[in-house]
């Protein structure tokens, strides 16, 4: 045991290139193979411990004296061999049924690949690793001790980057009074505790959050977790957003892939509100495809999903300029879909304290909607007194 422990006192440390647990003694179960390598973390030099369980696949970041004594208690424990791997030297550590250790140990020529240390998974994410978070645990992303599950990983990343966009809007929230925040169309609502947890529990914004959504089963699940975490302001109540009249006043509305015009619906509803922040994930955009043309266009149009693809990008292009024209600060961005495609699109808007600076007049997009026939629903829901009045 002096000879480990004088071994890992040489070897773990900055000079680490990788360490491997293998040879487990039990085969049926358990932990099959452990992966250690340097990483930093907030300016912090740590070791980054991935364990290889089947399928499954979990991270923790130990300081060095953590992980020189998680490698001692995994060879005394679960594994036979251990290869350490330095800049300067390398080694074998075998260890037999009786506990007794055997220890090979050479001179080596590698190289530590230092930019690699802050490479992947040790961005800082905005609810971080080894932090465990209720609602992610019981949606099986991490583990009862924060551990992200490998096969969890894209979905993690996915909700982080969801509450960027939060974070980019905080400065449009007011910190002194209840804000109220409308989520339409929230399903299983992931994303909606996630900005329950991101908005209070982290930053201590004093929020009221109603989730709204057409199925019964879902909203009674949602209420429940809610009581279970003891999120006391955050609701599910079930119905339409177009019908939806609850609130006088809203700060922010999200609609996380209202399908069609809902999306359209739910700005509408945003603007009229006069809501500080609008995020919305358009989905199934069905409406303009049906209507959309244009002569110079039509061979490209031949092509069924080259169509429906540019009538998409149209619509979401369009609501983005009625939504800036409607006095909001608007960007469209690219948002990573946790359920249906790889890729999506975010709608954000911001308002304006000058309503009337826009970048574009309601005229330029009445021309560009008469250029292709494509006419969202949401210009017929703020605009109906305006522009052109023979829109159904």
């Amino acid at each position: 045991m002096e000879r480990l422990n004088k071994l890992l006192d040489k070897s773990i440390g900055p000079a680490l290139v990788s360490c491997v647990l293998s040879n487990k003694r039990n085969k049926l179960g358990g932990t099959d193979k452990v992966k250690i390598r340097q990483v930093i973390l907030k300016d912090r030099h740590m070791f980054q411990v991935t364990e290889y369980a089947g399928t499954k696949v979990f991270h923790q970041n130990l300081d060095e004296a953590s992980v020189k004594d998680y490698i001692r208690d995994r060879l005394l424990t679960e594994f036979k061999q251990c290869q350490i791997q330095c800049e300067t030297n390398s080694a074998t550590v075998l260890v037999s049924n009786k506990g007794q250790f055997t220890i090979k140990e050479k001179g080596a020529k590698l190289t530590l690949d230092k930019a690699a240390l802050n490479h992947n998974r040790t961005k800082e994410y905005l609810l971080p690793e080894g932090t465990p978070v209720p609602f992610l645990v019981d949606l099986g992303v991490m583990t009862k001790d924060g551990r992200i599950v490998s096969a969890k990983y894209d979905k993690f990343r996915q909700i982080n980057r969801f509450l960027e966009f939060i974070r980019d809007i905080l400065p449009s929230l007011k910190k002194d009074r209840e804000l109220t925040i409308l989520d339409f169309g929230c399903r299983k609502s992931y994303l909606t505790f996630a900005m329950y947890y991101y908005l209070k529990e982290i930053n201590g914004y004093d929020i009221n959050i109603i989730g709204l959504d057409l199925k019964a089963d879902v909203i009674e699940h949602c209420n429940k977790l809610a009581s279970k975490y003891s999120y006391d302001k955050l609701h599910f109540l079930c119905g339409d957003v177009a019908d939806y009249e609850g609130v006088n006043h809203v700060d922010m509305v999200v609609t996380l892939h209202a399908c069609d015009t809902a999306t359209d619906y739910a700005i509408a509803k945003a603007v009229k509100w006069g809501a500080s922040v609008i995020l919305s994930v358009p989905c199934c955009q069905h409406e303009v495809n049906k209507t959309i043309a244009n002569d110079t266009l039509s061979p490209v149009f031949s092509f069924g999903i080259i169509k429906e693809r540019t009538a998409a990008l149209m619509t979401d292009g369009l609501r983005g300029c009625l939504l800036d024209v409607a006095g909001y600060d608007t960007q469209i961005l690219e948002f990573i879909d946790i359920e249906h495609t790889p890729k999506n699109l975010l709608i954000r808007g911001v308002k304006r304290e000058n309503s009337s600076s826009s970048k574009y007049s309601l005229e330029e997009c009445v021309n560009i909607m008469t250029e292709l026939n494509a006419y969202p629903s949401l210009y017929r829901l703020l605009f109906e007194n305006e522009g052109r009045t023979d829109i159904q």
